[in-house]
Formats: C-alpha cells, structure tokens, sequence
C-alpha cells in the first residue's frame, strides 16, 4: 500500500503517463513488469521529487509533459523546480527520455522507435559487440532483461515468434557464448535459461 505523498502522486489525473503507457511503453515492452509509476526520489536540496514512470532495469526516466502545465502557464519557481528534479535524476546516473503529449498523439509511431534506440543502445559498454550479436540472440536478451526472473524456452518462442528447434539453437548460441546459463533440467535439456553478468555488460 503506498501512503503520504507518493499515494497523493498517484491519486492525482495520470492522463499524460496513461498515454505513455499505452501509446509507447507497453507496445516496445509488453509488460509492466520492470516499471514503476510516480517513483520518489530525494532530490539534491532535500527535497522530493516524482518521475512519471521509471523502468528499474534500464534505470531510466520516462516522462510526459503537456504544454499548458509544463511550458504556457509555468511560473518562475516551478521552472526552476523542473530543472532540480532532471538534474537529480542525471545525480542518481538515471537517463531522461521526455515525451509531449502532442507527440504522444500525433506521432507514436516516432515515440516508440525513440524508445527501440535507446533499448537497443543503453549503457553498451562493450561498443559494437552487442550489434555483432545475430538479432534473434539479441532479441531474447533485449526480452530476457525486462521479463521478471528465469524464462523457459516457450517464452523465448513467444519472443522470436520461432519454433521450437529454431528457437533451442539461437538459445543453445547464447549459452554457448556464456550470456545464458541453464537452470534445473539436466545437462542436456534445461528447464529455465537466466542472462548471465556477461549479457548485462553488453547492455
């Protein structure tokens, strides 16, 4: 149960971050699994700050902002406020992908391939290893990163829309590679597959 201010948070009009959700967050991700609506944080001055919705995983802000309220009618102070809440996200070493509702409405499409750039691209250390990866393999590790625990190899068919055999190789690849390792079963057959450190340092 969420009290205080973060249930006020919660309780006020969310038309903005429905939007978000349902024109752009749920059609890259397929879940909500990994997000978390009116996240709190303590912002440099002490204060608390709110983002719209943060995705835990890919430790990343997603926003979205109407014009009236964030930009024609905003006054100096909460200018100012609006600027300590972003500097606070980039101290917690958060990225920040704003979105306005215009383009929310007018161009998902646009918002959405925002989104797949930055899935494909967040936090690759490695430069170019993660893209000289086959894109089926990077597909279950892109769908492995936000599904919540172990996944079967049913799972890892739903993702690549394969079938079974074609999907056991792509994963016996990754396992291979060391970016999967195998849980339960027995030495030939697995029954849970979980990314490995080795695939979250490619991201």
């Amino acid at each position: 149960m969420k009290t205080g201010m973060r249930r006020e948070m919660l309780d006020r009009d969310l038309t903005g971050t429905k939007k978000l959700l349902g024109e752009v967050l749920w059609p890259v991700f397929g879940s909500f699994d990994a997000m978390e609506l009116e996240y709190e944080l303590i912002s440099i001055t002490g204060v608390k700050v709110y983002a719209d919705v943060f995705h835990r995983m890919m430790r990343t802000v997603f926003e979205a902002d109407g014009y009236v309220s964030h930009a024609e009618n905003i006054t100096r102070d909460r200018f100012s406020f609006e600027k300590t809440r972003i500097r606070t996200f980039a101290t917690y070493g958060y990225k920040y992908v704003p979105f306005s509702w215009d383009q929310l409405d007018k161009s998902p499409e646009a918002c959405k391939r925002s989104v797949f750039e930055l899935l494909g691209r967040f936090g690759n250390a490695n430069g170019s290893s993660w893209f000289e990866l086959p894109v089926y393999e990077r597909e279950i590790i892109r769908c492995a990163m936000v599904h919540p625990g172990p996944f079967r190899l049913n799972d890892a068919c739903g993702w690549l829309q394969l079938g079974q055999e074609a999907t056991r190789k792509v994963v016996r690849n990754l396992v291979t590679r060391r970016l999967l390792k195998m849980e339960g079963g027995s030495e030939k057959r697995s029954h849970l597959f979980r990314l490995t450190d080795n695939a979250r340092d490619l991201l």
